[in-house]
């Protein structure tokens, strides 16, 4: 088993450690050649999915990752991720890979000061840290996707078939929790 990072921009080194305390090989996706590697799962990492966006154009790895998820590649995308997922952003005319039937709000919390920690239930795992940096939430889910977490009303965290989203980092806290579950549900 083996899980591929994005590693264009953002926290992705923190990802790399959490799939490693849990026994998981991994590598980083940097440039098309990386590609060739065979992968069992793919994680987008948090930070600023315009330069993510760009970068996956410039680099000619949009199109292989887009047509990789579209056909079932476990994918687990975190802040930016969440973004880079879903099918409308809100407050953005831009369209990422938008392979997941959501629509989220883009830095929905406000600049670095509207950061905030804290913990809150996500369905299948329990009461979980959860630490928001310039965070999107999702707005609405389709009927064809899961809400797994919700904070002061706003939806944190869903699932929709082979991929799982959170508008929180949780490579940046100790629990494992929801790397064990993405692992799981891709059947890793």
């Amino acid at each position: 088993m083996k899980v591929a990072v994005l590693a264009l921009q953002g926290a992705f080194i923190e990802h790399e450690q959490m799939l490693s305390r849990l026994g998981v090989s991994s590598f980083e996706i940097r440039q098309k050649k990386d590609l060739e590697q065979s992968f069992d799962g793919l994680i987008i990492p948090g930070g600023e999915s315009t330069v993510q966006g760009k970068l996956l154009r410039e680099l000619e790895l949009f199109e292989p990752l887009r047509q990789r998820i579209e056909k079932g590649l476990p994918v687990f995308g975190t802040c930016a991720g969440l973004l880079l997922l879903a099918k409308k952003i809100e407050n953005d005319e831009r369209q990422h890979f938008a392979t997941m039937d959501i629509t989220a709000k883009r830095n929905a919390y406000g600049r670095q000061l509207g950061s905030f920690y804290t913990e809150a239930e996500l369905k299948g795992i329990g009461r979980i840290p959860m630490t928001f940096i310039r965070a999107p939430f999702i707005a609405s889910v389709s009927e064809t996707a899961e809400v797994l977490a919700t904070v002061d009303g706003k939806i944190v965290a869903a699932r929709q078939d082979n991929q799982l989203v959170t508008s929180f980092h949780p490579e940046l806290n100790e629990d494992l929790s929801v790397h064990r579950y993405f692992l799981k549900m891709a059947g890793l």
